[in-house]
């Protein structure tokens, strides 16, 4: 049975590395955003067609997926399996790559974003594959440790993309010099397209199975509840269009708040475009180490040690940050206090005693709190307020995508792809945050009240997902199968 199963470290450790792109390219976005925006004479609201462009993708490939499995009469990964899905997702992210060759050199921001547009389209075909693969690569009940642990993965990559792009922008040629910084944006890319390729290489040979039997999950997770197995379609159940919405607000203040913090840096700070990076840096290595810190559980330890690994992981994750800054010749000393930020999360993680529902409830409410201090203070109080959004979103999606296809079984992969559709938040989101940010509306410090908007949804999801789980015979709280 799947429910005695250890996990699969080898094939896990390999499935990983497509979680360290998303991060990477992701990340790398918020740097474009403030270069464009300079470079094209773009207003704030037309700068998040960066991240518009680059996460509606996966809305598009979502829907192909399900039409094309709808046209073939099964589910696609199903019919072409994970890794083989997998590698063709890399291939085609390659693809998108070799777009800012041709848009540098002719300085065209169409080009730019429609090469983000298909990167993206190739994550949103790994992302579908990959997500319920690390669920599976041993016991569902630690299936969320696993997300959290990619997602940790995930989220070195969103630390170190920011500042290695920033480099090969800034490093070389002058910040004023915008033909030449846009210039310069094509060798990163040029540079990942060869590493998507070479890893999809390395993935057709790995382990990684191309099969999953996701029946089993339904066993583990409601004892064969046949109210949650015979299901017409995924979107009978309530868990799971809820939980679209969830990831479509969570993604949408996750990177509205990224992607707006270089304006606001520039406005209210007066942090110029090349520097910004080591504050980017530090929200997506936020992410990091949330995701680190929940990560324990995943691991055969015992309960001790697993409480002093929940103290120790997030200033080491924090640790890598100040390490790869300080790499990067930025001044680190102005990051020092937030080690105390960092010890909120941890009391959050503390009382959420092993449920994703408690968690997400609240993180959900600490980032209400993070946005509103943001709001209605000023100095490095309102800065960092404003970068501990990434702690407090750190565990979220692993939390979502749990609830949300929880008892799912044969509809497991529907879900997946429709909780990825609805990472096109991303995009929306910073958008609507753009617009409103304006000056004649409410500016870009009180624009950040459409990230409030979005943790008190995911606080109403946190508490509602409880009572129709608990109507489907599934209690996490009492397994305590999801524990951080």
């Amino acid at each position: 049975m799947i429910m005695t199963q250890q996990t699969k470290w080898g094939q896990f450790g390999t499935l990983i590395t497509v979680f360290f792109f998303w991060g990477f390219i992701a990340a790398s976005n918020d740097i474009l955003i403030p270069v464009f925006k300079k470079a094209f004479a773009l207003t704030q609201m037309q700068s998040q067609f960066v991240s518009f462009a680059f996460y509606i993708a996966y809305t598009v490939g979502s829907i192909v997926y399900l039409l094309i499995s709808k046209a073939i009469g099964k589910d696609l990964l199903n019919s072409l399996g994970y890794k083989n899905g997998i590698a063709l997702g890399l291939i085609i992210s390659a693809i998108g790559t070799l777009l800012f060759y041709p848009a540098a050199n002719l300085g065209s921001f169409t080009l730019m974003i429609s090469g983000l547009f298909i990167v993206a389209l190739g994550f949103s075909l790994q992302q579908i594959a990959a997500n319920p693969l690390a669920v599976v690569m041993g016991d569902p009940k630690t299936g969320s440790q696993r997300l959290s642990m990619a997602g940790g993965i995930n989220n070195f990559g969103t630390t170190i993309g920011p500042l290695l792009v920033s480099f090969t922008i800034f490093g070389s040629v002058s910040a004023a010099n915008t033909t030449a910084n846009i210039a310069s944006v094509k060798i990163p890319y040029l540079i990942l397209g060869i590493a998507f390729l070479l890893v999809a290489f390395f993935l057709k040979g790995s382990s990684i199975p191309n099969k999953i039997e996701l029946e089993q999950l339904v066993d583990i997770e409601n004892g064969e509840n046949d109210k949650s197995i015979h299901r017409k379609s995924a979107l009978h159940y309530p868990q799971l269009w809820l939980g679209m919405i969830g990831i479509f607000v969570y993604v949408g203040v996750e990177v509205a708040t990224a992607s707006n913090l270089p304006e606001y840096l520039m406005q209210k700070h007066g942090i110029s475009t090349e520097k910004v990076a080591p504050y980017i840096s530090l929200y997506w290595a936020s992410l990091m180490i949330g995701r680190w810190t929940s990560s324990v559980g995943a691991f055969s330890l015992s309960n001790g040690i697993k409480d002093i690994l929940k103290f120790l992981m997030p200033y080491i994750a924090f640790a890598v940050f100040l390490i790869v800054n300080t790499i990067a010749q930025h001044d680190v000393s102005p990051f020092y206090v937030y080690g105390f930020v960092i010890a909120i999360m941890i009391i959050g993680d503390v009382l959420s005693k092993g449920s994703p529902a408690k968690m997400l409830l609240l993180f959900s409410l600490f980032g209400v709190i993070a946005l509103l201090i943001g709001m209605f203070t000023t100095g490095k109080v309102s800065v960092f307020a404003f970068v501990s959004v990434g702690l407090f979103c750190s565990t979220l999606w692993p939390c979502i995508f749990t609830l949300a296809v929880a008892g799912l079984g044969k509809h497991t992969n529907q879900g997946s792809s429709l909780l990825i559709m609805m990472i096109m938040g991303g995009g929306i989101v910073s958008l609507i945050q753009g617009y409103v940010a304006s000056d004649h509306l409410f500016g870009i410090q009180y624009s950040y009240i459409v990230g409030v908007l979005c943790f008190v949804y995911l606080a109403f999801y946190a508490i509602r997902v409880q009572a129709i789980l608990r109507a489907q015979g599934i209690n996490y709280d009492v397994q305590g199968g999801v524990a951080h």
